[in-house]
């Protein structure tokens, strides 16, 4: 049986409203820290976030966990250009960041240009170098609408090619919707094994949460996720 320090090490703690404050970013990275989080997931022009600095320079010493700081690129649409996506990733990593959330362009994915979305992934990795993790937000709900399970399949599998660290369901912002544990089973069944898949909008219940699990996601990007972990036994 999962544990809520075991779930908690999976979570992507997430604070991407439009209306959110720089103060609201330091909130929310002190609580993801007090939670025993992964990451914290921001947006981009929150960074340099004091807290974090704060924190991994308070925890060096002694060699404590402290959250990494994820942001997201090309985001809630990711109808931006390839080099937008690109020059916006560099810079929060420049100021901070140890991953990039990017979306692709999920038009390009249905009218079946997949060379064009790999480009795309390869160019914001290319830019950010090896060692950040990146994120592919390929829009889960939205392909298997539109689309097609095998274009859902397709989709992780060029990400992949382009540089993906892992796939991504959702941005949590699409009419479509966000992550369905039927999404995480094809995007595992993708890539394999060794490629992360994370499981992110419209989780906000423990049970919810085991089933993305138990589909195959070993990230979830939570908003809610102190009710989501209080679900969980210590």
């Amino acid at each position: 049986m999962l544990t809520r320090s075991e779930v908690a090490a999976l979570v992507d703690h997430t604070l991407l409203k439009p209306e959110a404050t720089e103060e609201a970013a330091a909130a929310a990275y002190r609580e993801g820290a007090e939670l025993g989080v992964y990451a914290v997931c921001l947006s981009p022009s929150m960074l340099p976030l004091r807290a974090a600095i704060d924190a991994q320079e308070a925890a060096a010493a002694d060699g404590r966990w402290v959250p990494r700081t994820c942001v997201v690129a090309g985001f809630p649409s990711g109808k931006h250009h390839s080099l937008i996506k690109a020059a916006e990733s560099r810079m929060a990593i420049e100021e901070g960041a140890h991953e990039v959330d990017m979306v692709i362009d999920v038009g390009l994915a249905l009218a079946g240009d997949l060379d064009r979305v790999f480009a795309d992934v390869l160019t914001v990795r290319e830019a950010i170098g090896a060692d950040p993790v990146l994120k592919v937000i390929v829009e889960s709900a939205a392909l298997l609408e539109f689309g097609s399970a095998d274009l859902l399949t397709e989709v992780c599998k060029v990400s992949v090619k382009g540089g993906a660290s892992f796939v991504k369901t959702s941005t949590g912002f699409h009419p479509s919707g966000g992550a369905s544990a039927e999404a995480v089973s094809i995007m595992r069944a993708a890539v394999g094994p060794t490629v992360g898949v994370k499981a992110s909008g419209g989780i906000r219940t423990a049970d919810a949460a085991r089933a993305m699990i138990d589909a195959g996601a070993n990230r979830l990007g939570l908003s809610g996720t102190r009710a989501v972990l209080d679900g969980f036994p210590e």
